[in-house]
């Protein structure tokens, strides 16, 4: 299906049109006719579907063609970090490039200045304000900002914001806000907290779920089945034999991430890292560096794995197996965009090796395990705690038979006489 004949602003139009938007994805589709006709939303859908531009674009398009108070704010969006509420920002300034609708960006780790333009638009009344709950709360604590008109509530990426641990400052910010609004939620997953979430929050939703889909076939998947000690060694080793050129490494923990950032570094690559430690001027600075070749390899947590587009990725490592299927497909898709070629290795330690065969039951297929360099050593089996308990409890209750005692009951021969 085309915008044309979803939307009818034809200055909306006119700037889909510049930025090349001509077909609806699946989730764009099936959300913007539900909210033009005013019902609020509760969709899952995984993130690189086109979500951002399925709720904007409607908001869009209602606050252009209707009276909407001038001097409030009309639609708060919700998102779990800076560099989402950024992007967001700039698709809106995309999107709204010919309508005289505005937008705030408002997050933390800025300076002054910043927060003082925040201020003064919160006061003023941008029509859209797109925020990380925690600056928002800032903000409303001082008194100055009026939510009271609000007609369009939207969290994007619900599931990172609640274990992020956001749900208080979410419920507030709810109690800020008119019972009259419509409210879109969504989510890449839907775990009991976001159902619950959903009944707090929403009011009768039309509900849309998108399957989460397989890694794209031009994503190369392989695997090290290795000790945790290995895993520098093999990266190093990698990194050796094929010169990084821009590279994603998930790690699991800030901690990790320092420290392997650290070590790289002293092998002489070009490394950045990214983790919530930094500063937003820190890290705008790191994302301009990686997009422009100043660094070839990006140590992240999995604040890179949704929501930050850059198209030339050629390899995502997954330093640390992810905890669930899902993510483990947000974090290679950060390479084989805009139908380019990408690859995917995994390091898979002794204790994470059930973790991944969940995975590759998600994925219908065993990832393909290259062996550890010569000079390395060996690695582990790739046997999980659990396949080994059950050939432990196979072994204890159905013994391997004597085959001569078997022949010998066959043939009712008494073994004792000869």
């Amino acid at each position: 299906m085309r915008f044309d004949e979803l939307l009818e602003n034809d200055d909306l139009l006119d700037a889909l049109w510049d930025m090349h938007f001509d077909d609806c994805t699946p989730i764009q589709e099936q959300a913007i006719p539900a909210v033009l006709d005013g019902r609020d939303l509760l969709a899952c859908a995984q993130t690189g579907t086109g979500k951002t531009a399925a709720y904007l674009l409607p908001v869009i398009d209602i606050l252009s063609t209707y009276n909407y108070p001038q001097d409030a704010v009309n639609c708060v969006i919700m998102a779990p970090t800076r560099e989402l509420a950024q992007q967001i920002d700039q698709q809106m300034q995309g999107f709204s490039y010919f309508l005289p609708i505005s937008s705030m960006p408002v997050y933390g780790g800025t300076d002054g200045h910043t927060y003082d333009q925040q201020r003064r638009s919160l006061k003023a009344g941008a029509d859209v304000v797109i925020a990380t709950p925690g600056r928002l709360l800032a903000h409303l604590a001082m008194g100055y900002v009026d939510l009271s008109k609000v007609s369009f509530f939207i969290l994007d990426e619900a599931d990172r914001m609640l274990d992020m641990g956001f749900y208080d400052d979410i419920m507030q910010i709810v109690a800020h806000l008119p019972k009259e609004r419509q409210t879109l939620l969504f989510s890449a997953t839907m775990p009991p907290k976001i159902q619950q979430l959903a009944n707090s929050i929403l009011n009768n939703p039309h509900e849309i779920k998108l399957a989460v889909s397989k890694p794209a076939d031009k994503i190369k998947q392989q695997a090290y089945v290795c000790y945790e000690t290995q895993k520098l060694p093999i990266l190093t080793s990698i990194f050796k034999e094929n010169p990084p050129v821009k590279v994603i490494v998930f790690s699991a923990s800030k901690l990790k991430v320092k420290e392997l950032a650290k070590a790289l570094k002293k092998e002489n690559f070009k490394i950045g890292e990214m983790h919530s430690d930094l500063e937003q001027d820190k890290r705008d600075d790191v994302i301009l560096d990686f997009k422009s070749g100043k660094i070839n390899v990006l140590v992240a947590t999995d604040i890179m794995a949704r929501g930050i587009d850059i198209d030339d990725i050629d390899l995502v490592v997954n330093y640390d197996v992810p905890r669930e299927a899902e993510d483990y497909v947000h974090r290679i898709g950060r390479t084989a965009r805009a139908d380019r070629d990408g690859n995917a290795i995994t390091f898979i330690s002794e204790k994470e090796i059930g973790k991944f065969k969940r995975i590759e039951r998600f994925l219908g297929k065993d990832v393909a395990k290259t062996p550890i360099p010569n000079e390395i050593g060996e690695g582990p089996a790739y046997i999980s705690k659990k396949d080994d308990i059950n050939a432990k409890r196979k072994k204890k209750y159905y013994p391997r038979k004597n085959k001569n005692k078997d022949r010998t009951k066959k043939e009712g021969k008494n073994p004792s006489v000869r």
